[in-house]
């Protein structure tokens, strides 16, 4: 019952209904195929308790009148007995028991009436008439006789009808009508096709499940795998093994020979065009007047200039059950009156159609189609051209070549496993280095999308080696995309690797200098890539470098607004296959700006699409997004699935970022619910990733152990470690955090360190804030207010959670030193930013930490309840072991002593009245949760 949640709503409301003893009555209708029956099985699994009829009307038994409805009472013969005497005689009498006959028919609706209600006496009856049309009239009558007349016995009926077909009719009743499936819906139907595959058949069936189901079975093997062209029809002897198309392709065969005849070429024909079709079938010995047989046998509609098949597997039916040598026949008069009328991509591929070896000027003429299909960005249509140019090339050079560019329109349109599969037909050796260059990122496509990053970097980076000298203008594209895999498998050896071989591009000159130890150097070529960014003309690889370069020294907004045109330019230029790359990259900078809807309304589109590409790479960085989203908001059950389920995608093919992002998201969370311990050991594996063995820097810089405005950093040198912290700057602070309060200080001082010497170099408010927010947290108390209050002057103007992080901490640390009136200040702002935010649990922290300060928390308001027992002090202590934390854990958070923490439950319990954590979390579960 895919995407029918509309007819199955209505339906089971008539359910809900007849229980409570309302009557209803359905008629539901559609074309053949389109469900009907599906949803009458789908009654009558949810009827639970009901008594269900049901009857199928025959074709065969059209004309034994009453058959139907004696079929449908069967199981209840027994009612008939006691109808009053008149009713039970006309009924006997019309199901043929006895030999009398019936003065009126209103008799025998009265009895089916009476015998329906008497049905429900003990609960709810069902009635599924289905394929009325195909049931005698008079029991249609009778039937809907007593439907119109249903109010409050619990009776529901419920009848399909196939449209147009001919046979009784159905009149009266409200009705529902089942059209085809939505999209989405409809792919659900074709498990194990390619995307592009599956897409053509939902757009030959208009949703149409029964024709779904049969067209995708009849498959071969080739096109299975997506070797189709627009046509899409099945290849000879594939066959449609169904009883209906059995059934169209027999009433096809008894039309006339010219009726056939024009019925073939408008099933080869494309675009329903009557003068087309009628051109194209004259050379066949056909004419308008031919079509009337297949317009009264209703295989066709014709009105005004158009010609439409009543149901997709007619057309299925009339092309597969003509001979080869017709089919050729009808492509070569379609492709001889197409060229006539000036449509060269629908004449080339209909001359391919009729191609039965190879045929070099058909295959330049699809060459031209496919290059007019991608200068209009339909890069799907011209991969299928390229690729059917190719199997009709007999020369393997320009064989190679088109079967390349099949491939990288297959990529571009977002078809990553078809690519595949079209780079394994490639005949090697390559002679043509530009060839080369691309069968060498229509692999790394591959790789990238399946498998490792790492190795789709390294085969790209070789492609450029090999073409460099031949073909020095594929260096760049290649260079840059085996850059982009590098930073997706979180290797920064390999990514300074990559961009040292061509330092002076633009795009690779920010990671050559970054990964290389000139900081400043860095910053320059970035300024000038952001400016370049906004020229209109600018590649969409390019565009996303420039986002992620901008995202990795901490500039988000400038991250942003060139992920946002990369997202925008993709859409405008229908780069499908880009699209979730490009949506990624703009959560990821919404996430780091603090805007968690607008990161997981882009996350929550790119996985969709992800998924609709099968495009699991890009999938699992998604999914790791979407984590840390559910993170901040305390959706612990769905944060930790969505990490588990990236992870297990990350891990086994060495996508080192999805997995630092995913084991932050999962740090995130456990630090947010206050379980420090718990956040630390993800947090610190989320490093492992990243970790790889530095080029030594130019030189280090010099530090006084505070972090200087932006304007004092150093000029000519990167920090110490430089090839690893650049790629998990903010999860630095995190980490510091959490070894913090998990009174781990030792494993704090690094990260510290790294941030701060990383901030200094490069010159970023929100950078700056972070370190000074760790410096405030790592160093002596008598300078941390100082790096408190400096931190939440940066975060001014960037995220409002980073800066409500920073309060909360500052907050704590004022009311340790029982600052309470300070404290309330900070916590009363976190705690604000965090209920606006919907961080929960990090409003959670901030409540408990500004009311054992004494502030109004907006909890406190039952003061009739057990809590007002309690100390401000005392009532955090409880909530906390109420909700299952330690003793050690509640002691990190309050910043107490775990003997305090005793102390404080030993006193508390006596005035709750309970003796237990269990007794605990029982009472007050009601104050928790309100």
């Amino acid at each position: 019952m895919r995407g029918r949640n509309a007819e199955r709503d209505r339906i089971e409301q008539l359910l809900v209904d007849a229980r409570k003893g309302k009557s209803g009555a359905l008629l539901v209708h559609g074309e053949a195929g389109i469900g009907k029956t599906a949803l009458l099985d789908h009654a009558a699994g949810r009827a639970d308790g009901a008594r269900v009829l049901r009857v199928e009307g025959i074709e065969s038994e059209m004309e034994l009148a009453f058959g139907g409805l004696h079929q449908l009472f069967l199981p209840v013969l027994d009612l008939v007995d006691g109808l009053p005497q008149p009713q039970a005689a006309a009924l006997r009498a019309v199901f043929g028991l006895t030999a009398d006959g019936v003065r009126d028919r209103f008799t025998v609706g009265l009895a089916v009436l009476t015998t329906l209600s008497e049905a429900a006496a003990g609960g709810p009856l069902l009635c599924l008439v289905d394929d009325a049309q195909w049931l005698d009239q008079p029991s249609v009558d009778m039937l809907t006789f007593a439907a119109r007349r249903l109010r409050a016995e619990g009776v529901v009926m419920l009848f399909a009808v196939r449209d147009g077909a001919p046979g009784a009719a159905v009149t009266g009743l409200p009705r529902l009508h089942v059209e085809g499936l939505e999209r989405a819906a409809a792919a659900e139907l074709l498990p194990g096709l390619p995307p592009y595959v599956a897409d053509r058949l939902i757009e030959e069936a208009r949703g149409n499940p029964l024709a779904l189901i049969e067209l995708s079975a009849a498959l071969t093997p080739a096109q299975r795998a997506g070797r189709l062209g627009p046509l899409a029809l099945p290849e000879e002897g594939a066959g449609l093994p169904s009883r209906i198309q059995d059934g169209f392709l027999e009433q096809i065969r008894r039309l006339p020979e010219a009726a056939q005849a024009v019925l073939l070429v408008a099933a080869a024909d494309d675009s329903g065009d009557l003068a087309v079709v009628l051109r194209a079938a004259r050379p066949l010995g056909a004419a308008v007047e031919d079509l009337e047989p297949a317009e009264r046998a209703g295989f066709v509609r014709v009105s005004g200039t158009v010609v439409r098949f009543r149901h997709p597997l007619v057309r299925y039916a009339a092309y597969q059950g003509a001979p080869l040598a017709r089919r050729i026949a009808a492509h070569r008069a379609l492709a001889r009156t197409l060229g006539d009328a000036g449509q060269a991509h629908r004449r080339a591929w209909h001359l391919a159609a009729a191609s039965t070896g190879p045929d070099e000027r058909v295959a330049e003429e699809l060459e031209r189609v496919a290059e007019w299909a991608g200068s209009r960005q339909a890069m799907a249509s011209a991969s299928a051209a390229y690729e059917r140019a190719a199997q009709l090339t007999a020369d393997p050079g320009p064989r190679a070549r088109r079967l390349v560019r099949a491939a990288q329109r297959a990529a571009d349109a977002g078809q990553d496993e078809r690519c595949g599969a079209l780079a394994d037909q490639v005949p090697l050796p390559l002679e043509d280095p530009g060839v080369a260059a691309d069968f060498a990122r229509a692999r790394a496509v591959v790789e990238l999308g399946f498998r490792r990053p790492e190795t789709a970097a390294r085969i790209l980076l070789a492609g450029a080696d090999l073409t460099g000298t031949d073909r020095p203008d594929t260096v760049a594209s290649l260079l840059t995309d085996a850059v982009h895999a590098a930073f997706s498998a979180g290797d920064a050896t390999l990514i300074e690797e990559i961009a040292s071989r061509a330092p002076e591009l633009p795009v690779l000159a920010v990671p050559a200098r970054l990964f290389g130890g000139d900081v400043p150097g860095a910053l320059d070529a970035l300024r000038a890539l952001v400016q370049d960014s906004r020229d209109p003309n600018m590649g969409v690889m390019d565009r996303l470098m420039t986002g992620i370069h901008c995202q990795l020294i901490g500039d988000h907004a400038a991250a942003r607004e060139a992920a946002a045109g990369a997202v925008a330019h993709c859409r405008e230029q229908g780069i499908g296959g880009w699209l979730p790359t490009t949506l990624h990259l703009l959560a990821q900078t919404e996430l780091a700006l603090g805007r968690h809807d607008e990161a997981s309304a882009h996350a929550a589109e790119g996985l969709r699409l992800a998924e609709y590409h099968d495009l699991a790479h890009r999938a699992a960085h998604l999914r790791a997004a979407l984590a840390m989203t559910a993170a901040v908001r305390g959706e612990e059950e769905q944060g930790r699935a969505l990490a588990a389920e990236a992870l297990a995608y990350t891990r086994p093919r060495g996508v080192g970022r999805g997995t630092t992002d995913a084991l932050w998201a999962l740090g995130v969370l456990e630090l947010g619910l206050g379980r420090a311990d718990a956040a630390l050991e993800p947090l610190e594996s989320a490093l492992r990733p990243l970790e790889r063995a530095p080029r030594p820097p130019k030189s280090a810089p010099r530090h006084s152990g505070s972090v200087p405005e932006p304007a004092s950093r150093p000029l000519d040198s990167a920090p110490r470690e430089a090839a690893g912290p650049p790629l998990c700057l903010p999860l630095l602070a995190d980490l510091v955090e959490a070894a913090g309060r998990a009174g781990r200080p030792e494993r704090a001082t690094e990260p510290a360190r790294l941030l701060g010497e990383w901030a200094t170099a490069l010159g970023q408010p929100v950078l700056s804030a972070l370190a000074r927010r760790c410096q405030a947290l790592t160093g002596p108390d008598r300078t941390a207010e100082e790096h408190f209050t400096a931190a939440l002057a940066l975060h001014e103007n960037g995220s409002d959670y980073d800066r409500a992080r920073t309060a909360l901490l500052y907050g704590e640390w004022l009311r340790r030193l029982r600052r309470q009136i300070d404290a309330r200040h900070q916590l009363r702002a976190a705690l604000e930013a965090f209920e606006r935010l919907g961080a929960h649990p990090w409003a959670g922290r901030a409540r408990a930490e500004l009311g054992a300060a004494g502030g109004e928390t907006g909890l406190t308001d039952r003061e009739d309840g057990p809590i007002s027992l309690l100390s401000p002090q005392e009532r955090e202590v409880v909530r906390l072991a109420a909700a299952g934390a330690s003793n050690r854990e509640i002691a990190a958070r309050l910043f107490l002593s775990p003997r305090t923490v005793g102390h404080h439950l030993y006193r508390a319990f006596p005035k709750l009245g309970v003796g237990s954590r269990t007794e605990l979390a029982a009472l007050l579960a009601p104050v928790h949760d309100s």
